[in-house]
């Protein structure tokens, strides 16, 4: 009885220390953070009412069918949120597999790339930083579109307008600014 009643009061000594309670507000708000952090990829009309996924995980149920990301690859805290065409197209990508643009994808990622690029021509570049084609854009939509619809669009990304970025790739999509970086 008496070892009972002493874990009993050691649970709830546990239970009830600041320090349990700090790491779980903590995480909480890191959690918190990165739901912010995911949702501000788009405007509020869409991300309000959009699932979240944090590290693979769903952490809230949308009802809109658009899915919001705090990183758009792992840890480089660059939010986007995507319909299902652009999510297709991630997952194929992250697989390394073909993928087809049948319909209009759209993603937003209303804060930019900045200090996270890629290299406008390869998506799997082993340092993009310091690829001849390294391009950061700050706020911007992506739109993927069947391939014959991109006749016509630059790939270049200094062209001071929307550019096709990973051009001779399955993942190819219009990139286009919406202010400056």
């Amino acid at each position: 009885m008496v070892k009972k009643t002493l874990s009993a009061l050691c649970v709830t000594a546990l239970l009830g220390s600041p320090f349990l309670t700090s790491a779980v507000f903590a995480e909480d708000d890191v959690m918190t953070d990165k739901i912010g952090r995911a949702k501000s990829a788009a405007p509020a009309s869409i991300s309000d009412h959009a699932t979240v996924i944090v590290d693979g995980k769903e952490v809230v149920t949308g009802t809109n069918g658009w899915t919001c990301l705090p990183d758009t690859f792992p840890g480089d805290g660059m939010p986007m949120c995507n319909d299902q065409v652009w999510m297709d197209m991630l997952g194929a990508m992250v697989n390394k597999e073909d993928f087809t643009a049948t319909q209009i994808g759209i993603s937003y990622m209303l804060q930019g790339d900045l200090g996270a690029g890629v290299s406008n021509s390869d998506p799997y570049h082993s340092e993009p930083k310091k690829a001849d084609d390294y391009v950061e854009t700050g706020p911007h939509l992506m739109i993927i579109v069947p391939k014959e619809m991109l006749v016509g669009i630059t790939d270049d990304p200094s062209s001071g307008g929307p550019y096709v970025m990973w051009k001779d790739t399955p993942y190819v999509h219009i990139m286009v600014p919406v202010a400056e970086k």
